[in-house]
């Protein structure tokens, strides 16, 4: 069991994924029943295209010199989410397994190209990420997490990275399954128009809560995603409590987030201005050293932003 994440370490920038289920579902033609991606898996064309995005990632990665913290298909792998597209628990408990024996695969002939390779499994919310989701408690959301987390720790990832979130109960009920489980975890949250998390609190008093509540439990770091620096700009107010934050995965556009996956096109925005965009608050914030994407992004945005970041910190340095 891993029970940290390493470091920040000078020098080194890690890159992830970009936004893959927006991706795989308008630039590839591929369905997602309820947003799912492991279930591509199963399908030999899906596979194919996966194997496709993923060494693109990797190829970027080798090309600006990035670390590569790799995850991304498991999303929906929680029980709830699973038996929609009807995977019962131990067919769950294999499928996670498998997710991630795929990232390995994929993985493998890069290492050695890049200077750190980790790999993550991906904790998505038990309700609709855009919603306010109210009547998850702490103690239940650690409850439902935890079999996922149990999975991950089969899996052997290097760290639970939960994504998308918008509350802070069911945060800390993730922070403690995954201290449970002795995984390390970093909780990303999303905003929306009005640079508040959607079940209300600003970015800041929704890191600050998670750390004093889950105490001993806390995440390792936190992140944001599913948000167009448009909308997490605003939110990040003076203060130590951002040393906190090591992790950013914009949007591409600034479309409302449900329309974005809604839409059946890609709206991929600019990924020049997005690199752009991402490297000043690299300029800002240097503690920042994980870079990814989210809807509408690919390895185009993730060339622009680790190219543009690598240079912010070039010269800062």
């Amino acid at each position: 069991m891993k029970t940290s994440f390493p470091p920040r370490q000078s020098g080194l920038l890690y890159l992830t994924e970009g936004g893959q289920e927006t991706e795989v579902m308008y630039k590839h033609g591929l369905e997602l029943p309820e947003f799912a991606m492991f279930p591509l898996l199963d399908d030999p064309a899906g596979v194919a295209r996966l194997h496709e995005m993923y060494g693109a990632v990797l190829d970027v990665a080798v090309e600006q010199g990035c670390g590569v913290l790799l995850g991304g298909l498991d999303y929906r792998a929680s029980p709830d989410w699973a038996g929609l597209v009807g995977y019962p628990p131990e067919a769950l408990a294999a499928a996670q397994v498998r997710a991630i024996d795929f990232l390995r695969e994929v993985a493998e002939p890069y290492r050695g190209r890049v200077p750190a390779l980790y790999y993550a499994g991906i904790v998505g919310p038990r309700g609709d990420a855009y919603s306010r989701n109210e009547t998850i408690t702490a103690e239940s959301a650690q409850e439902y997490h935890a079999v996922q987390m149990a999975n991950l720790v089969r899996a052997g990832v290097d760290l639970a990275e939960a994504m998308t979130f918008n509350g802070v109960p069911e945060a800390v009920g993730v922070a403690r399954a995954g201290a449970a489980a002795g995984l390390p975890v970093s909780i990303s949250f999303t905003l929306d128009a009005t640079h508040r998390l959607q079940s209300g609190p600003t970015l800041r008093e929704a890191v600050l809560a998670v750390d004093e509540l889950a105490g001993d439990a806390r995440p390792a770091f936190y992140g944001i995603n599913c948000s167009h620096p448009l909308e997490f700009l605003p939110a990040i107010e003076p203060g130590e409590w951002f040393e906190r934050v090591r992790c950013l995965r914009p949007n591409a556009a600034s479309m409302d987030k449900v329309s974005l996956c809604s839409l059946g096109h890609l709206e991929s925005g600019d990924p020049v201005d997005l690199g752009r965009r991402m490297a000043e608050i690299a300029r800002r914030h240097p503690h920042l050293d994980i870079f990814g994407g989210c809807c509408g992004t690919w390895d185009s945005h993730l060339r622009e932003i680790a190219r543009s970041v690598q240079a912010a910190r070039r010269a800062a340095r």
